[in-house]
């Protein structure tokens, strides 16, 4: 299958007078994707999405929608609709008032019956049917957002982007309204594009992550893409927790690389796209790539000491050190925690990792 390019960023930079917000943006959104902007404060990531919405004008190169170049068109009139961070929501007036503020701003102005009748169906999508008289200011965080989201979809776009929507809810209600809006956009069949600093986030959602740095795009992916095939330290360093390991290159083992780390220590590595495959290298070993044994445990395997052991539910983290190896963090499940107890803090333990778990990154 074909995928149908419905937006477009052609070589897009945006100023704001001395500054460069945005540079050399190339990006197609397709048709029915969930795209997610990923980066840090101040990457450029939302002035992309207000580049889009017709909020910001590019300085230079074109922002297209539906293959018509938008430069200069005004938000209202591009077929985009935006959730904000903070809602935007009319606090004088109720739930349905809300979600029809937009259809009644349109000229000419559809009968009263189709826009209660669009407004209940918009209500019903975000499972707020019944909510209808109720004010804004008596529902709590996630209920405004879904009025927030009710409000953008009535006006059936074609492409939605939402600004951080979910920055101002706890953990828990975080967590379940991203599955309940990536089933939304399941169920719409329309374009999502994100804007997030929250990695978990953008995996969790997204069919496509566009990762930012210094208003560059750092690498665009499928979340497994990114998180087993980055490009550089920084979206490795970006996308989950990495060890890095600076070694030298010393020779291939088929398709992979042979590196000498710190104390002799031996890898066999993937390398990405843009490695060199000799002279200084620096290895990306995710944590729960690597096993960690009892001291004196059948097997080879590197002897490190545990500074710290950290206890979090599903799994167990620990923190190591050796005279090669400065720090490196391990990730155990616990339901496979370290056969024969679990070591605390000052315990010698052995630590290993099968050939390829590494890779070795390009410079950046």
């Amino acid at each position: 299958m074909v995928n149908q390019t419905i937006a477009e960023l052609r070589n897009v930079t945006k100023r704001f007078g001395a500054v460069t917000a945005a540079e050399g943006l190339n990006l197609a959104i397709f048709q029915g994707e969930f795209l997610s902007f990923l980066g840090p404060s101040g990457c450029g990531k939302t002035t992309a999405l207000r580049m889009l919405a017709g909020f910001e004008q590019a300085s230079e190169g074109d922002v297209l929608i539906d293959g018509t170049v938008v430069n200069g068109v005004p938000p209202h009139q591009r077929p985009v609709n935006m959730v904000f961070q903070q809602y935007a929501l009319f606090p004088h007036m109720n739930v349905a008032r809300n979600v029809a503020y937009g259809l009644n701003q349109r000229r000419p102005r559809l009968a009263r019956a189709d826009i209660a009748a669009k407004v209940a169906r918009a209500l019903d999508m975000v499972r707020l049917s019944g909510f209808t008289d109720r004010r804004i200011w008596e529902m709590s965080g996630g209920q405004q957002q879904r009025v927030a989201l009710a409000r953008a979809i009535v006006n059936e776009p074609k492409i939605l982007l939402l600004d951080e929507p979910m920055a101002a809810l706890d953990k828990k209600l975080r967590h379940d309204m991203q599955i309940e809006l990536k089933s939304l956009q399941r169920e719409l069949g329309i374009t999502f594009v994100l804007v997030t600093h929250d990695q978990e986030e953008a995996l969790s959602m997204s069919d496509r992550v566009c990762i930012m740095h210094q208003g560059r795009i750092a690498q665009i992916g499928t979340p497994e893409e990114l998180y087993d095939q980055p490009q550089n330290r920084y979206v490795a360093d970006f996308i989950g927790r990495s060890n890095f390991i600076a070694a030298r290159a010393v020779g291939r083992d088929g398709e992979r690389l042979v590196a000498e780390g710190p104390g002799g220590l031996r890898f066999v590595a993937r390398a990405a796209e843009k490695t060199a495959g000799e002279g200084t290298v620096t290895l990306s070993l995710r944590p729960e790539e690597i096993r960690v044994a009892p001291d004196g445990a059948a097997g080879e395997g590197h002897e490190m000491r545990v500074t710290h052991r950290i206890f979090l539910g599903e799994h167990v983290e620990y923190h190591l050190r050796s005279a090669a190896l400065d720090h490196l963090i391990a990730v155990v499940p616990r339901s496979t925690d370290i056969a024969g107890g679990t070591p605390g803090v000052g315990v010698a333990v052995r630590v290993s990792w099968r050939d390829g778990a590494a890779l070795a990154l390009a410079e950046d």
